[in-house]
């Protein structure tokens, strides 16, 4: 409604306003019947059932997206945006595509979901608390009044207290269900494993990717340290060729060894005719194509590294947010997870970890008997935690 209402109040030339869900479906699953029917007693009013718009007496137009296909908003404008469950969103959709769509007119955005963990519609959440130019509104289920006691109670008994509190208390604090990689993260920070990580100049960089084609490409930058994986960088694009990679690794000041790429960098291009390792190896870049792995093999080897892993607190929260976020949906009616991970935002940056653990597992064996290395905690603390070897 308030796309509606905005939009025949538009007293611009063309206005155009835009619903987004995490895919495409659930827009036309959740939001057309209802622009439909909203729209259907205004005069001269226009519903393009093919392209889930409808367009205004005044020309104003009101369109559903996907976020799975984000890209599609690029390059244009708008003057109002609601992103629904943001965060189920891939992180990039907003500050690189959908901001900039509001620039040239002085758009409106309003973001609503529920929570799934500190993620980056936290972030935009706590940015917002402290904005006065933001308005925010937590519905709690236990104070909004919005559904019956006798529902709540049900739910509760239905529930575990981690869906609940996510689903119903819009608690950023509540597990992610079926969140792969949560124990392990866990241990990672509650260890101390998540601090400053510098780069150690005599020892080489690792690098392990997952290649997109058409989505996003991961990179993990680490260095293998007696018994420990210091993870020192995070790297993620879209829709970039393979040069655009490479000339982000140059521009670090690392000394590298192998970059690790999955089984398919093998595959030829139709419109090359080279394989992506041939390609990175014409870039100057030393490669190792691993071979197919299963998944959950992989899975189980990233299980057993993040043990071992140190992470650099700045330069890998994009990476440790695909980690965070990579899951199995439930199945309802077997009441099981799922046997394949969901494939979203998230899995590029999974699967790069994955080759990771794989491409070291194969390669890298620890030495035992080493030193462990000492954090060094400044005067700040927290996230200004450095070390040093013992």
């Amino acid at each position: 409604m308030d796309l509606v209402d905005a939009a025949l109040r538009c007293d611009k030339p063309a206005g155009r306003f835009a619903y987004l869900s995490p895919t495409y479906a659930q827009s036309k699953d959740v939001a057309w019947s209802y622009l439909k029917r909203f729209t259907a007693p205004i005069p001269g009013i226009e519903q393009r059932e093919s392209e889930l718009m409808v367009v205004m007496p005044n020309a104003a137009r009101v369109r559903l997206y996907g976020a799975d296909n984000y890209d599609r908003l690029r390059g244009g404008y708008n003057d109002g945006v609601v992103l629904d469950e943001y965060g189920d969103m891939h992180p990039s959709a907003w500050p690189e595509v959908i901001r900039p769509s509001l620039a040239d007119r002085g758009g409106w955005a309003t973001f609503i979901g529920t929570p799934k963990g500190r993620n980056h519609f936290h972030r935009i959440h706590q940015a917002a608390l402290g904005d006065p130019d933001w308005y925010t509104l937590t519905l709690k289920a236990s104070l909004s009044g919005l559904l019956p006691e006798a529902e709540l109670a049900d739910m509760r008994r239905m529930m575990s207290a981690d869906q609940y509190d996510q689903e119903l208390e819009c608690s950023f604090d509540a597990a992610i269900r079926g969140a792969i990689y949560r124990q392990e993260l866990a241990g990672v920070e509650d260890q101390g494993r998540l601090c400053g990580v510098p780069y150690d100049p005599a020892v080489p960089v690792w690098t392990a990717w997952d290649l997109g084609i058409g989505d996003a490409t991961a990179i993990w930058c680490a260095q293998v340290v007696g018994r420990e994986v210091h993870i020192i960088d995070y790297y993620e694009a879209t829709g970039e060729a393979l040069p655009h990679y490479v000339q982000w690794l140059d521009s670090r000041p690392y000394r590298y060894t192998y970059d690790l790429l999955p089984h398919d960098a093998g595959a030829r291009e139709l419109g090359t005719g080279k394989t992506r390792e041939e390609q990175l190896r014409n870039n100057g870049r030393k490669v190792r194509v691993l071979p197919r792995q299963e998944v959950d093999d992989g899975i189980n080897a990233a299980k057993m590294l993040l043990g071992r892993c140190w992470f650099d607190r700045e330069r890998t929260e994009r990476g440790r947010e695909c980690l965070a976020h990579y899951r199995r949906d439930f199945n309802d009616r077997l009441g099981i997870y799922k046997d394949v991970p969901v494939h979203d935002w998230s899995s590029h940056g999974a699967d790069a970890f994955r080759c990771l653990a794989m491409g070291l597992r194969e390669t890298v064996a620890p030495k035992p008997g080493l030193a462990r290395p000492v954090r060094l905690v400044t005067a700040g603390g927290g996230g200004n935690a450095g070390w040093m070897g013992a």
